[in-house]
């Protein structure tokens, strides 16, 4: 068993100011997809400028958040919503959800295409290769919250998490996460789209790529537990990020067929 660091979710106390290790990780995320975007846009068949790029991250970094901390309440934890609407702002205590950030995200891009005369598919095929940046760094910061931990385990790389009320050896999933829906997908990604693909393959591949991961990784992530009996929807096994990650694949297998069709 490894032993977890329990680093302090504190990295800076100024005055009556607290930076969090949740909130930095949101800030590598962003400056990655920044660079990556930038170093991106330097290939011979991407039509985008550094301009584009800076007015993309503002519009992304707006639609992650507020989509995100939405979704989280929405799918996840509406009654503790309901009881404190003031919880929403509070993204330095974690509690961000995908499936709502990627909504987000996706309004967002739409408002900026309409803004800079760029077709909508054109824009995701775009960012889709950044954003596992983002979800990388988003579950560093789930890491040293202690949140998001999986199901009891003994395997030799479990760890007990000091925020689990049973003590208990676990998956740490927010790791499986990162590798899988961060460093692979990057890298799926990535050599990919280094040659020309028809509009909506990238994305498509995205969304496919991001389900398969995500339902594997629930398979051993212990669910939300105020989804109500042990945080499962039914049976014991199905859990809302399966539910949620779904029609996700369904709709990338979708734009995978469109896009070569067109060929």
């Amino acid at each position: 068993m490894l032993t977890y660091p329990d680093i302090d979710p504190v990295a800076l106390s100024l005055g009556p100011l607290d930076i969090h290790w949740y909130g930095i990780t949101y800030l590598v995320g962003f400056s990655g997809f920044w660079l990556f975007a930038r170093i991106k846009a330097k290939q011979p068949h991407v039509n985008w400028n550094n301009e584009q790029i800076d007015d993309l991250l503002f519009y992304g970094a707006l639609g992650v958040v507020i989509g995100g901390r939405l979704g989280y309440t929405l799918f996840y934890n509406l009654n503790y919503f309901l009881h404190d609407p003031l919880v929403l702002f509070q993204i330095q205590r974690g509690g961000m959800s995908f499936h709502g950030g990627l909504l987000g995200v996706l309004f967002a891009m739409w408002l900026f295409a309409r803004k800079n005369n760029k077709d909508f598919f054109a824009v995701t095929d775009f960012i889709a290769v950044m954003v596992p940046i983002g979800l990388a760094a988003g579950r560093i910061g789930n890491f040293i919250n202690a949140e998001l931990w999986g199901r009891p385990t003994d395997l030799p790389w479990a760890m007990i998490f000091p925020t689990d009320p049973l003590g208990l050896p676990r998956h740490p999933s927010m790791l499986y996460e990162f590798l899988l829906e961060g460093v692979l997908m990057f890298i799926i990604l990535w050599f990919y789209s280094r040659h020309p693909r028809p509009q909506k393959a990238v994305s498509g591949l995205f969304l496919i790529c991001y389900s398969v991961f995500r339902i594997m990784v629930e398979f051993v992530r212990q669910p939300d537990a105020q989804m109500g009996t042990g945080g499962f929807i039914a049976d014991n096994w199905l859990t809302m990020g399966m539910i949620l990650s779904l029609p996700m694949f369904l709709f990338g297998v979708y734009l995978m067929m469109v896009a070569y069709k067109k060929e």
